[in-house]
């Protein structure tokens, strides 16, 4: 079933996410999923766009409950590919709407247009779609027009333990935002199919005394590895003083993610 699903303020649409980037999409365009996997993380890693409070958890993204998902009779599944989950057993349940960003056809922001439109379409949401997609537009057009004047050249990482870090590059949605907004990555290393390399903290010495804007959430733990770290000390842009951490953003999301983005590294400015 690909078509229109129908949809009234009687009976609203009873939608289950599998990860994250369907739910913010979802969400983005006023329906509120009845479930979503890993609830937890998701209000943790990608915050916003809020989940409703009595949105249920479907458990591991890698491995949701298939019980559950039977017990809710949903009227669509939704999910992103990269998972390697096995797309039959969903299929048996409801509909599947599955999200194809990252799969190196385009540049994942256009991708996200795209995928925004087809969601909207199947979702009878068509104007809120096109509206997501000119508001994000104009979202980070106004981040860009806050920035005063050249802005430096940045890093965006995130920290996982206290010997490396994820910094984001060229493939990435985040990549894409930088673009929009005429910010220079200060990471100019090959990336992998998602966007981003996972390397040693010793090898961000590669862009000196370049800004680092860091993805919150750190674990505590290792916050504190990190601030006891001589490797970590001596790196230049640690010296400098150019370390940030901003609230965090789902690096694999769509337009939402990216207008949230935008809006945080305007405020740096």
């Amino acid at each position: 079933m690909a078509g229109v699903l129908p949809a009234s303020a009687a009976q609203p649409l009873r939608i289950a996410c599998l990860e994250w980037t369907s739910a913010e999409m979802v969400i983005s365009l006023g329906i509120e999923p009845i479930a979503v996997a890993d609830t937890k993380g998701y209000r943790d890693w990608a915050v916003a766009p809020e989940l409703p409070a009595g949105c249920l958890d479907l458990g591991s993204r890698g491995e949701p409950n298939l019980e559950l998902l039977l017990e809710l009779k949903p009227d669509l599944i939704t999910g992103a590919y990269g998972f390697g989950l096995d797309e039959a057993p969903f299929k048996r349940i409801a509909p599947l709407h599955m999200v194809p960003f990252y799969d190196g056809t385009q540049a994942p922001y256009r991708q996200a247009e795209a995928e925004t439109l087809k969601l909207g379409e199947r979702l009878g949401r068509e104007a809120e779609a096109r509206h997501l997609i000119a508001q994000t537009a104009a979202t980070i057009e106004d981040a860009r027009a806050r920035l005063t004047g050249q802005a430096a050249a940045l890093a965006v990482v995130s920290m996982f333990d206290d010997r490396h870090v994820r910094v984001y590059g060229g493939g990435s949605l985040l990549q894409d935002v930088l673009d929009r907004m005429g910010i220079v990555n200060a990471w100019t290393g090959p990336t992998d199919s998602w966007g981003f390399a996972t390397m040693g903290v010793e090898e961000l010495v590669a862009i000196g005394e370049a800004q680092v804007v860091s993805l919150e959430p750190i674990p505590l733990h290792v916050k504190i590895r990190i601030e006891q770290s001589s490797l970590w000390a001596n790196l230049p842009c640690v010296k400098a003083g150019k370390v940030t951490a901003i609230p965090p953003v789902w690096p694999f999301g769509g337009l939402a993610a990216a207008a949230r983005f935008a809006g945080f590294l305007a405020a740096l400015a």
